[in-house]
Parts: C-alpha cells; structure tokens; sequence
C-alpha cells in the first residue's frame, strides 16, 4: 500500500505539471530551434533539455524527451513495487526503436542516418542494449532480422519481414513488433489482479490492436489463419466472436461494420474516403477514448491504474512536444502545428 500511495502522489504531481494550451501555443510560436528549445526550457523539461547541444534539431529535441519519458516510466515502475502491468508498458520502448530500426533497414537507410533516431536509455535499464544495437548496426533488412534470432521477437520480425517483400507496406513491421507487446501486455493484464482503473486503460489498448490487426491484415490482403494467429487476448469488449467475425467478413467495411454492435459503435467512420481513410479515423477514435480514461482514472485513489494513467498522458505530451519541434524546424505555421496537436487539458 505505502508504495500506492506514493504512485498517487507522484503521478498527480506529474499530471499537474503538464503544459497547458496555452504553454504549447507559445512553444509553436517560436521563431526558430534556439528560441524553441529556450522556451521549453523554461517548463519542466528543462533538467530533460540540458544536455543538448547545438545546432538544434527535431531529433535531438525528441530523443532528449524520450529519455525523459523512459526515466520517469522506470521511476514509476520502481515506485509501485515492479508492478507488473507498469513493466510491460515498458516494453512499449524497445519495440518502438526496433521499429524504427527495420522500417530504415527496409528502406535501405544507413546506420548513420537511423542513429539520431535512436535512444537506448529503456535497453540500458533493463540488459536489452546490445541485442538491439545488433539490429541496428546490420547492413541491411536480413541481417537486422536474423540479429534478432532467439529473441522474443524473432518470429514476428520474420513473419514481417516475409509479408513487407510481398506487400512493399513498412506499416507490417509496426503490427508485428505490436503483436510481441500487446501479447506479453494481455498475459499480464490476465495473471495480475488490477485495479478498474488499470483494466478500463488496458482493454482499450488490446481491443485498438485487435480491431486495427485485423484491419490491416484484410488491407494486405493476408490470410485468415495469418491474421488470427495476430490476435492477442480479447477483453468483453470485444469478444472473440466479434473479432472472428471482422477477421471473415470479406470486406474492409463488413469487418468495420462488426465493430456496430460494440461499446466502439461511435468511432465508426461514417462517410470514409477509402479503406484506408477508415481505419486511420478508427485508429484515432481509439486514441481519443484511451486518453479519456486516463485522464478519467484520476478521479480514484491508490490505485496502479493512476500510475499507468499518468505514463500515457505524458506520453501524449512527448508526442506533441516532439510535433512541435519537427514543425518549427521545417517552418511550418504555428496555426498549423497547433491544429495538429493531441488535444490532453
């Protein structure tokens, strides 16, 4: 209990830290990268911004924040006792940079160009470093697979591999380093007594993975049994006859359409472009209810689920920050940048 307690502090000091509206408007305002990185460092990522160096770049600004963002996540863990649920969270950060590591590797980028991208801070803390530093210094696609052999994600990462030389889309390296994630992250929601809160966060990342797995298995065109075998533990909300359903529909929107019938019925597209138009907008209305509930979670207290809760929101807020110093240094409109923030207050 002490160790609840304490989480709750904490997060709630972190969520009352976060930048309003209004701080991330005059952050877009800036005029170029210094005076950027000078306004930010006049929040609370001042300690996250003090080692970089100039000249300024997107990337260093957003890998800086990442360590911060891996930091705090190991602070929290540590804080509730290696709660399980936190723990798998954390994988969310190594599956993140292979990520970014296969897609460069199957768009034929260099070790040079991939390394700004990448911050081995989450490898460092828990052992992972050189199985993905492997990955990383591969001379191309297969090697970087094959460095992962014997790992947790080496059958996906094959799988993946396989499908993107058929289908050409690096999207399919994001499904099955997901599928690794969201697996290891079912068994622990399943085998971890959780709070409501914790369970409320969860079921709404496994059912935004299911739904969209499926969707993006039928846009590639897999099989049946190839999309199935990408399905990970289904909560109530979407049981697996539901998911069986979308996977057998023969159309992108038949399968949407199943979605009717769930507490998800709001977030089907009504008038969509294309299949693809349908499950980015599918995609962002799970985004949407995921960060409702976090940010609902803190009306409890002494729960894991406010700790968790606390992670996602400042994950939103790393995203944004990180929007915004990709837009300043391409000298896109304030306006602009602003429009595309994830919306957190």
């Amino acid at each position: 209990m002490p160790g609840k307690i304490f989480g709750t502090v904490v997060s709630h000091g972190l969520k009352g830290r976060m930048l309003t509206k209004n701080e991330l408007q005059m952050l877009c305002e800036s005029r170029d990268m210094d005076e950027l990185v000078t306004r930010m460092k006049n929040t609370v990522y001042l300690d996250a911004l003090a080692k970089l160096t100039k000249p300024y770049t997107a990337d260093k600004i957003e890998n800086a924040l990442k360590e911060y963002l891996v930091n705090t996540h190991a602070k929290m863990v540590n804080i509730s006792s290696g709660a399980k649920i936190l723990s798998s969270y954390f994988m969310k950060h190594i599956t993140w940079n292979l990520k970014m590591i296969l897609k460069g590797k199957a768009l034929g980028k260099s070790y040079d160009e991939l390394l700004p991208k990448i911050n081995l801070r989450a490898e460092e803390l828990v052992g992972r470093r050189d199985l993905v530093v492997k990955a990383l210094v591969s001379k191309n696609l297969d090697e970087a697979i094959s460095a992962l052999a014997g790992s947790e994600f080496a059958d996906d990462v094959t799988k993946a591999a396989t499908i993107y030389k058929d289908k050409g889309d690096v999207r399919v390296f994001d499904v099955y380093l997901d599928h690794v994630f969201y697996h290891d992250l079912g068994r622990a929601m399943n085998t971890e007594s959780q709070s409501m809160e914790a369970k409320n966060i969860v079921s709404v990342d496994i059912d935004s993975y299911n739904v969209l797995a499926i969707l993006r298995g039928k846009f590639w065109n897999l099989s049946p049994d190839d999309i199935n075998q990408l399905i990970v533990t289904n909560t109530s909300k979407v049981t697996k006859d539901t998911l069986q359903k979308m996977i057998n529909a023969e159309k992108i929107p038949e399968a949407i359409a199943e979605l009717s019938t769930t507490v998800y019925k709001d977030i089907v597209p009504q008038n969509p472009t294309s299949d693809i138009d349908s499950i980015l907008q599918i995609e962002k209305g799970f985004e949407q209810i995921g960060l409702k509930r976090a940010q609902s979670a803190f009306r409890t207290m002494f729960s894991v689920g406010i700790v968790l809760a606390a992670l996602k929101l400042i994950m939103v807020e790393v995203r944004n920050l990180s929007a915004i110093a990709s837009g300043i240094e391409q000298k896109i409109p304030g306006d602009t940048i602003v429009s595309k923030l994830i919306n957190i207050n």
